[in-house]
């Protein structure tokens, strides 16, 4: 008996074999099922923005710019006590294998603008800038797989390029099932192999969660199980995303001595 996790997809004359985890506990791209996929990340790449920074997690590839605090565009929207956020998420027309139209203002563009925006409102500390607005900028210049958290990712270096106060760094990753096995980072192949996706953002230092999504039904157990494994992802994101600021803040020293 196969020990492979299967998805059969049927054809007017063919019937395609996809394998997902091997015998050996192999994922198609190499990994072991709770291995993150390879994250490198820069910041400062835009000098017309306050902060930038380019992300890639695997092969998706994210850049992000963050413009703010500057005073707010529509009067009518400032607010007194505190500043107003505002997130949008696109995508390139060659982000993936099929080429179409730019994403920006379809549905799932919004609503992972919405998702960003809500996620940063609680950890930028939005009181120190009444009557402000700050804007978050994110473009998937590449997608497979894992484009919220890769998003997120972003957008929490170039918000601290841009010197703007947060309680602490915003760290997401994604993890889900396929053939009861739980796999951490999917990919674009494993997340349309029908596998259940559970992103979830954590403030590293404390713990808190900062946004969790749950795409399909899950027993308490399983829920638990895809939430400890998808934490345990974003505290080894934290670890590059930590190491990339030690180094921007170091090479800011150097250039300035």
């Amino acid at each position: 008996q196969s020990t492979w996790g299967l998805l059969f997809v049927s054809g007017p004359s063919l019937m395609a074999r996809r394998e997902f985890v091997s015998a050996e506990g192999l994922r198609l791209d190499g990994r072991r099922p709770e291995e993150l996929r390879k994250l490198r990340a820069k910041m400062d790449i835009l000098s017309q923005a306050d902060g930038s920074a380019y992300l890639e997690q695997g092969n998706t590839k994210v850049v992000a710019a963050v413009y703010g605090p500057r005073e707010v565009v529509f009067q009518a929207r400032a607010r007194e006590d505190s500043a107003i956020l505002n997130a949008e998420f696109s995508m390139a027309t060659f982000a993936t294998g099929e080429r179409k139209r730019g994403t920006k203002g379809d549905r799932r563009s919004n609503e992972l603008s919405l998702l960003i925006q809500a996620t940063f409102e609680s950890v930028i500390e939005m009181q120190l800038f009444p009557r402000s607005q700050i804007d978050i900028y994110v473009q998937v210049l590449q997608a497979d797989g894992g484009v919220r958290a890769a998003a997120i990712n972003a957008a929490t270096l170039a918000l601290i390029d841009a010197g703007i106060p947060m309680r602490d760094f915003v760290c997401c990753c994604a993890a889900g099932f396929i053939d009861g096995t739980p796999l951490l980072d999917l990919n674009f192949a494993e997340e349309n192999a029908g596998a259940t996706n559970l992103p979830v953002a954590i403030l590293p230092r404390s713990g808190a969660v900062a946004m969790l999504q749950m795409d399909a039904r899950l027993s308490a157990d399983d829920f638990g199980t895809l939430v400890e494994l998808a934490t345990k992802g974003c505290q080894s994101v934290f670890e590059t995303l930590m190491n990339e600021v030690r180094e921007h803040a170091l090479g800011l020293v150097c250039s300035k001595s």
